[in-house]
């Protein structure tokens, strides 16, 4: 990304809006956690349910931790293994959840530092359509009514990430199979 789309997404993104952009599963639509107008403006394009959670992506793991995110044992092997890349982990956070995954895409990591290292994102389509593989896609589905869209080409997974909870006394439960399969999690829970 050169260095004015930066600026320009750094910009939109502090100043509280709405930014489409490739990730290393599929496209999506993001805003920074603490604009919480943008997040309803999400929730709006993408006509999702408010109560329907949306995930966090971070930059790196440090970001998790300066977001207030606990990281059992159990969360550790599996941030170690599997991120940068398709996993999102539930994680204890000030008396509750949240879902965070580092993407393995330089671009959307890019994004995602000009906002701050955090952002709400959820994939670029109305809820009930198929995830957007393509600008295309991702243009036609809610691209117009953000205030950016990044085109980063075709997107290399198509498949959702896999979603583990790991909970404070170091439990897991898978709660979505996706682009990791169930059994390298339960292999890489098992290795010491």
């Amino acid at each position: 990304m050169d260095e004015r789309a930066f600026n320009q997404a750094r910009q939109i993104l502090n100043a509280g809006g709405v930014v489409v952009f490739p990730t290393d599963t599929v496209y999506g639509i993001g805003a920074r956690p603490d604009q919480p107008a943008a997040i309803r403006r999400i929730q709006e394009i993408k006509q999702r349910d408010a109560d329907k959670p949306i995930a966090l992506l971070a930059s790196d793991a440090e970001a998790l931790a300066r977001f207030g995110a606990e990281l059992p044992p159990a969360a550790q092997r599996l941030a170690k293994r599997f991120w940068p890349g398709a996993l999102t982990l539930v994680l204890p956070v000030r008396g509750g959840y949240e879902g965070f995954r580092v993407p393995n895409h330089p671009l959307a990591a890019e994004i995602i530092r000009a906002g701050g290292g955090l952002l709400r994102v959820t994939s670029a389509n109305r809820s009930g359509e198929p995830p957007a593989l393509t600008p295309t896609e991702a243009f036609q589905s809610v691209g117009r009514q953000a205030d950016l869209m990044i085109n980063g080409g075709d997107v290399p997974g198509g498949m959702a990430s896999t979603v583990v909870m790991v909970r404070a006394d170091n439990s897991t439960e898978i709660l979505r199979e996706g682009a990791i399969p169930r059994r390298e999690i339960e292999v890489a829970l098992k290795d010491e």
